[in-house]
Parts: C-alpha cells; sequence; structure tokens
C-alpha cells in the first residue's frame, strides 16, 4: 500500500514554520514524517525528546521530523527503507514543507514518473499558504507565487487578523478565481492536521466529496483574467472518447505544460455510466480516478484550466478540432 504524500507550501514568509509548529503539538500529526528542507527552519527545538538518527527527530506527538539535504527522491526512500527496518516508527503518511521559492510541479512529477517511487508513494493533499499582507505583490513580481496557488487542493490565508478586510476580501475573490473551488481557510483558525493534512483529496474512500469542493458543475464556460493568470472552462456534450480525448491532453501538456498550472475536469466517457476524474499540475496528469455516480444530474463533461502565457482562444480552437475526432456530434463521421 503507497503512502501518501502531502505538500505545505507557500511563499517566503508566508507562516509556514508557524503552523507547523503549532499543529506539532497536537496528536493529529501522529504516525506522520515531517520533511523539512532546512533543519533550522523550523523552531521545533523546544519539541524534541528522543533524537533518533543525524538530522531526525521523533517529537512527542509521534511525528518523525528529517530535514532534507539531497534530493527528495533519496530523502523518500532513506525514510521507507530506516521505517522496513524498524529503525523509525512505521509511520503511515509524509507531509513536505517545501521552500518558499518552490515550485510544486516538479514534486509531484517526481512522485509519478520515477519507478521507484511509484507504487511506494502518492501525492495526497497540496495546502498553499497565502500571505494576505504582501499577496498582492508577490503576485505581480514572482511567478512561484501563482505556481503554488494554482496547485494547492487548499489555501490557507495567513496574517488576516492584521491586514485590512477590504485587501482581504479582494484577496479571497482573487484566489477564487484563480483556483476555482480550491477550500479557503485563515490559518490562525486551524488548530489540527486532521481534516488539513491528513486527507487523500480524489485519492480517498470518498472521491466525490473532493469534487464537489471544486464545484466544477457550477463553473460557467468563460474565460477571466487577472494578471498573467488566465482561468480557461470547457464544457461538452456529447460523451468522450477516452482514447482520442487523452492523446488530445497527452499533446497539449507535452507542448505547453509549463503554461498550464492546472486542469481539473469532470469527464463523461463512452461505455461508462460514472464520470472519470482528471487533475494535474503543469507536465505532471495524475491517475484517473472513476467516480462512483455523478454528483448531479448534469452529465456534461467539465474542464478547468488554470493558464499562464498562453491564449484561452487558442486552447478552446485546439479542444473543438480535436473533439470532432474524440467526441464527434451524432450522425458525424468520427
Amino acid at each position: 500500500m503507497s503512502i501518501a504524500l502531502n505538500v505545505i507550501t507557500g511563499f517566503l514568509g508566508s507562516g509556514k514554520t508557524t503552523l507547523l509548529n503549532r499543529l506539532l503539538q497536537g496528536e493529529s500529526l501522529g504516525d506522520t514524517a515531517l520533511l523539512i528542507n532546512e533543519f533550522g527552519d523550523v523552531g521545533i527545538d523546544h519539541l524534541l525528546v528522543e533524537e533518533v538518527a543525524p538530522d531526525t527527530v521523533l517529537l512527542p506527538s509521534g511525528c518523525i521530523c528529517c530535514s532534507i539535504r539531497g534530493e527528495l527522491k533519496d530523502a523518500l526512500l532513506g525514510l521507507l527503507a530506516r521505517r522496513n527496518r524498524g529503525e523509525l516508527p512505521a509511520f503511515r503518511r509524509v507531509i513536505l514543507e517545501t521552500t518558499g521559492l518552490a515550485d510544486p510541479a516538479p514534486i509531484l512529477a517526481t512522485l509519478n514518473n520515477d519507478p521507484q517511487l511509484r507504487g511506494r508513494f502518492h501525492i495526497g493533499l497540496v495546502v498553499t499558504l497565502v500571505d494576505a499582507s504582501h499577496a498582492q505583490l508577490q503576485e505581480r513580481i514572482h511567478p512561484e507565487w501563482l505556481a503554488q496557488v494554482a496547485a494547492a487542493d487548499r489555501l490557507l490565508l495567513s496574517k488576516t487578523d492584521c491586514t485590512e478586510p477590504a485587501l482581504v476580501a479582494r484577496l479571497r475573490e482573487r484566489l477564487q478565481v484563480l483556483n476555482p473551488g480550491a477550500p479557503m481557510l485563515d490559518s490562525h483558525a486551524v488548530h489540527s492536521g486532521e481534516q488539513l493534512l491528513l486527507g487523500e483529496g480524489v485519492r480517498s474512500a470518498q472521491p466525490e466529496v473532493e469534487v464537489a469542493r471544486w464545484q466544477l458543475q457550477r463553473v460557467q464556460p468563460v474565460t477571466a483574467q487577472h494578471g498573467a493568470a488566465q482561468v480557461c472552462c470547457l464544457e461538452f456534450e456529447q460523451p468522450l472518447d477516452w482514447v482520442g480525448f487523452g492523446v488530445w491532453l497527452s499533446m497539449l501538456l507535452r507542448c505547453h505544460g509549463e503554461r498550464i498550472l492546472r486542469v481539473k475536469g469532470l469527464l463523461n466517457v463512452n461505455a461508462s455510466q460514472a464520470p472519470i476524474v482528471i487533475h494535474g499540475v503543469q507536465h505532471c496528469l495524475h491517475a484517473p480516478v472513476h467516480l462512483a455516480r455523478w454528483p448531479g444530474s448534469d452529465r456534461h463533461s467539465r474542464l478547468v484550466f488554470i493558464l499562464r502565457g498562453l491564449d484561452p482562444a487558442q486552447l478552446r480552437r485546439s479542444f473543438e478540432v480535436f473533439a470532432r475526432s474524440f467526441a464527434p456530434a451524432p450522425g458525424e463521421p468520427a
């Protein structure tokens, strides 16, 4: 059984350390291995009770804390090997705290594409902290900020208690456009990692709950623009040929993956009574998930793309051209 890797990301100064310190003092992160980029970045010295190995500590909650001094792959395989040898407690999940300048996409791609990691680990949830006081500036001058927001399954707003309410309200509206359906919480109101960090997203036992949060059925097929990011929504009535659609999407991501920050979709596929869910970040497309049932009466296929530097009209034209082959109209030859 593979182990979920949940990612905590956010720009410099967004409050990742503060959040982790608070969550680590509780009991909800037991059976968890925490990977951090620089050991000194997280002030947890007062929590340490036993040194397990160099750069590895066991916290009172039962959480294992390690620093990453090399590649993520080496860190994960090393943790797993020591777990199997009984040198570390039998953790059931891993939380990775990224650096403030990290783009989450290479992390997700590493887990999806590496044959040694695939099957042993899978992506759970990506949680992005957003500094309400500085988000407007960071969005304008730092492309990493936008990549972190687009990749998020959950958005946590920090410093809302010391930021003008009007600015916070505008930020919420902007985030809602940039990442439709991603739940937003105030970080200071989060006191447990149970729902925030330990979930499996669409890999959970009830993936339709996560899909319902996306609110794809209420997203209109229009394009909205906020700064450098654009959101393009596509809707299609006819059932899709899964193979033909997969060829189009694979080609699209191969050619324009760096400009497609996020894709989410609920698809009506030929020969299937229930929808298929797809989601991905840049070049990395996660394994499709088959839902047990449709979340509502609308059976249209719906796709939401978060774009940067790619004309939504070009994407729409590409979809319409290829749709003639993977979803021909009734009576029209394939």
